[in-house]
């Protein structure tokens, strides 16, 4: 059976592997391949739209609460143990999971909505509205 690695890379020399190797980065640019979920803040004026890329993720998987001031995201894949896929040569989909938090301050918690399609979750997070002091004038008796 093949050794399931790129035909690319089984193709070559082994000076060419190592060449490659040691052109990349240590950690081979893991640093932003294993962001807990990739995320996007737009400022739309009355409110701050919110988009996280979580693919593969269901909608029934993703968990977002508010403590405080801190919006908590989370998501986690559980492991199936479906005994009919003893099949694998391989498995690296069994579990996974993040968190991450954002500042709440400036933003109506009260108000927040959010919507999941095609693995991005969106949501808006309107500003507070601030109260200004009416201006009035007080009678001298």
């Amino acid at each position: 059976m093949f050794d399931l690695v790129p035909f690319e890379t089984r193709s070559g020399s082994i000076f060419d592997y190592f060449d490659r190797m040691m052109n990349n980065s240590f950690f081979g640019g893991l640093e932003t391949e294993c962001a807990p979920c990739r995320t996007d803040i737009l400022d739309q004026g009355d409110k701050f739209v919110l988009k996280a890329d979580l693919p593969g993720f269901q909608k029934e998987e993703i968990n977002i609460s508010i403590d405080g001031d801190r919006l908590n995201l989370s998501a986690e894949h559980k492991e199936s143990n479906d005994d009919s896929q003893k099949n694998y040569i391989r498995r690296e989909r069994r579990y996974s999971s993040f968190s991450r938090s954002f500042d709440l301050q400036g933003i109506d918690a009260d108000k927040i909505s959010a919507s999941y399609n095609n693995g991005v979750l969106e949501l808006e997070l309107p500003k507070l509205v601030e109260v200004k002091p009416e201006s009035r004038k007080i009678e001298v008796k």
